[in-house]
């Protein structure tokens, strides 16, 4: 049985999203773990939407050569520093059979010849993908906790945080300092997906900053999303784990009554603790990987599933 390797096309997006849904809970499924996606079976559209929007063309497929059916899936997003490896997923029926190989060698290949690094961030427990990655020369740099928390109705006020009332809800006056914080920060620029967010054209997004004490710009951004194919707090980055903790309790409250995960680094360990203060509970790991060039962050930094960047 073979497999063409090609671009997903506009007709393709519905086999695409049951993809993504299909493959990542049997994953889940198979290793005693509930699924992750719950919602109704098109809230994974929101992949295909969002991706589409951000990078047009820039998702490969794998569809069988005997029945045209997608065996897999995998989106990528240039940026100005990096290529970000998207969500990728494989069919339980065509597992072990090289598809993963072959979507990701067509985007690190995309990758090199641009000569930008590769980014990703993956579960720590999927060593299959681990394997994947470390085998193609990815070397893991950072951890992740992803850690979740059931939001009162009432919400969390916000005076019990330091810092919690520098907090305000960004405007496209901030894109700007959104993009120098994270390229002073964590070394990597994309301006054209915090644009989005804070254009959110489908309203699923919302975007907090922390102006600085001294009323020089900003000492960090948060970014949530609230779909039911995704909830998640990030992407996001902050000076200290003070202004973390207060951007997480300002983006909680847009989730009022929700339960949204979100990721932070393991070594921010009075983040984490002030966390479990309030009631937050871990449910996965991950780890952020990257093919080629590196350096490491300052501050803290919090990626997400989407759009990804480690």
């Amino acid at each position: 049985m073979g497999y063409t390797v090609r671009a997903m096309t506009p007709g393709d997006w519905n086999e695409v999203a049951a993809l993504i849904r299909s493959s990542t809970n049997a994953w889940y499924e198979s290793h005693g773990r509930p699924p992750i996606f719950t919602a109704a079976p098109d809230a994974t559209l929101l992949f295909c939407d969002v991706y589409e929007t951000l990078d047009p063309g820039c998702c490969v497929v794998a569809a069988d050569d005997t029945t045209g059916e997608l065996a897999g899936s995998c989106f990528y997003h240039p940026r100005p520093t990096h290529m970000s490896l998207g969500i990728m997923n494989v069919h339980p029926a065509h597992f072990g059979k090289g598809i993963a190989r072959r979507l990701l060698t067509d985007i690190t290949d995309r990758a090199d010849a641009a000569g930008l690094p590769t980014r990703l961030v993956s579960s720590a427990l999927n060593l299959d993908s681990f394997s994947l990655y470390t085998r193609a020369g990815f070397v893991p740099r950072m951890m992740f906790q992803d850690m979740l928390l059931q939001v009162p109705s009432e919400g969390l006020p916000m005076h019990e945080v330091q810092g919690g009332e520098r907090v305000r809800d960004a405007t496209a006056a901030d894109l700007a300092a959104i993009v120098a914080l994270e390229k002073e920060l964590h070394h990597i620029e994309r301006p054209g997906d915090h644009r989005y967010f804070l254009d959110n054209p489908n309203g699923v997004w919302h975007v907090s900053v922390i102006d600085a004490a001294n009323g020089e710009g900003i000492d960090g951004f948060l970014v949530s999303v609230k779909h039911p194919g995704s909830t998640m707090l990030g992407p996001g980055v902050m000076r200290t784990q003070e202004h973390a903790a207060a951007l997480i309790r300002a983006e909680l409250n847009h989730h009022r009554g929700g339960c949204p995960v979100w990721l932070v680094p393991v070594e921010a360990d009075a983040l984490v603790q002030e966390l479990y203060r309030w009631g937050a509970r871990n449910c996965e790991l991950h780890v952020a990987q990257v093919r080629g060039s590196w350096q490491a962050p300052s501050g803290v930094v919090m990626p997400t599933f989407m759009p990804e960047t480690s």
